[in-house]
């Protein structure tokens, strides 16, 4: 505070006091600028979702007027529901017009007729079906022994069936059912009334079953050769922890950890990991050798805006820099969607290369710290953002990660988290399962139900590694079926 700083007596003294005042005067000004830019964080400039968004963001800039009408354009394949062959369908109901339309004479059926196919899908009414096997006690004539049968191999131990039991852990790992959603649905729709107890101990019965095929997961993970990582937030029990995601080519693998450390990624994918990891520019991932990661364009786009949003000398970095992604995005989209055009990429996006790295050095002489900071770390990971250039499958965004992990964040965002151990081995386990059947083109529900009938009748659990079909017993296959 100036009243407390001593008045100086000579013209030595009040330099120094100027020179004191000018040095914490810049820094309060430093201060106030990284808390402004703290407080203009929107989805466009940060990490923050759109959701999060204050009512004084910027909007999003709207789409530009194609000058298309809306809806399907000429030329554009029809989209509508295909009629299924009559062997698919169930029932045929033949309609004959009792009277002509033109004289309102009768008419009979007649055997060559061609007709105007309509078809209704429809549910039938829904009610699970419960079979009570009796385990009949016989007196034996000779001894007097009574000896009483056993369950057959194929039949469930527990009260509940493998089909029931996936739907239930399908229901709220996939669909993020709480466990008295989950009860209504089973009891209104399914006609299965169930006890909240039952369904957390189907759902844990499910996550024990899917621990072989996830396991084979995690091993086969260290042997890809393209790996995209991220990270979100998630509270066990109210301590706050971290969902990681690593997404393969055909298999997507979930963890969650207490830390945020380099530690749990080598931890999926090995110490001697050689293929490349797609991710941030997170710290974690910074063990890796930099020919060997990909950094996310996507999420410079971001930081360029917040160099624009900041105004001043970072304005015009953030502004050319918006510009260069936009022409880098430009040329790969060009390659994406004809692949001639693909092996000429790194030609072609060689002047953008040298262009932005002018501008790097630009933002390093700018005089702004945040253009600074920005500019010194790329130049420092200058060859980690060109790896798509020259390594086959490997794309500029993390997008897989980022789209993997929103599923789990509406989940965290309902649950707000897990309470035991116990429950993030469910959600590790489901989410992985859901994501990779959809990579897979799988159905979810038939695996889950091929899993917990093997489960439940001893069998060896089907594997998600793509080269290996799910094979079971032909009575175990008809009630997975």
């Amino acid at each position: 505070m100036l009243e407390q700083l001593p008045t100086p007596q000579t013209l030595e003294a009040a330099l120094a006091l100027v020179q004191v005042l000018w040095a914490e005067n810049a820094e309060l000004r430093e201060r106030i600028a990284a808390l402004e830019a703290r407080l203009g964080q929107n989805s466009t400039n940060s990490s923050r979702p759109p959701s999060s968004d204050p009512p004084e963001a910027p909007p999003r800039p709207p789409v530009p007027p194609t000058g298309r009408r809306r809806g399907g354009q000429p030329g554009h394949p029809p989209q509508q529901r295909t009629l299924l062959p009559p062997e698919q369908v169930d029932a045929i109901v033949a309609h004959w017009p009792p009277q002509c339309r033109r004289c309102a004479a009768p008419l009979a059926p007649q055997a060559a007729s061609d007709p105007v196919r309509h078809q209704v899908t429809e549910l039938p009414p829904v009610r699970a079906v419960v079979i009570e096997h009796q385990l009949q006690q016989v007196r034996c004539a000779a001894c007097g022994t009574t000896t009483c049968a056993v369950l057959p191999a194929d039949v469930p131990r527990g009260a509940f069936g493998p089909r029931l039991q996936a739907t239930v852990a399908v229901l709220s790992g996939r669909y993020r059912l709480s466990r008295r959603e989950v009860v209504g649905v089973c009891t209104d729709v399914l006609g299965a009334p169930l006890a909240v107890g039952s369904v957390d101990g189907l759902c844990q019965a499910t996550a024990a079953a899917l621990a072989a095929p996830v396991g084979e997961l995690e091993q086969a993970l260290p042997q890809q050769a393209a790996v995209h990582a991220d990270e979100t937030s998630w509270r066990e029990a109210g301590q706050r922890g971290w969902l990681w995601v690593t997404v393969a080519a055909l298999f997507t693998v979930f963890r969650i950890d207490r830390h945020r450390s380099s530690a749990v990624i080598q931890g999926l994918l090995g110490t001697d990991f050689r293929g490349t990891l797609i991710t941030d520019r997170w710290s974690a991932y910074s063990w890796l050798a930099l020919e060997q990661r990909q950094l996310c364009w996507a999420h410079l786009k971001r930081d360029f805006q917040k160099l624009v949003d900041l105004g001043g000398a970072a304005r015009p970095i953030g502004e050319d820099g918006l510009r260069l992604l936009a022409d880098l995005f430009d040329a790969w989209h060009a390659g994406w969607a004809d692949p001639a055009l693909r092996p000429h990429l790194a030609h072609t996006v060689q002047p953008l290369q040298d262009e932005f790295r002018a501008l790097l050095e630009r933002g390093q002489a700018s005089g702004h710290y945040k253009a600074i900071g920005l500019c010194d770390t790329l130049l420092q990971q200058w060859p980690a953002l060109w790896t798509f250039l020259t390594v086959a499958g490997v794309e500029p965004t993390n997008n897989r990660a980022e789209q993997a992990l929103r599923p789990a964040v509406l989940w965290r965002k309902g649950s707000f988290g897990t309470r035991c151990a116990a429950g993030n081995r469910f959600v590790e386990r489901l989410l992985s399962v859901a994501a990779t059947c959809k990579q897979q083109d799988r159905s979810l529900l038939a695996y889950v139900t091929a899993v917990c009938t093997a489960a439940q009748a001893g069998y060896p659990i089907p594997s998600l590694l793509p080269p290996q079909p799910l094979a079971l017993p032909a009575s175990l296959a008809a009630q997975a079926a």
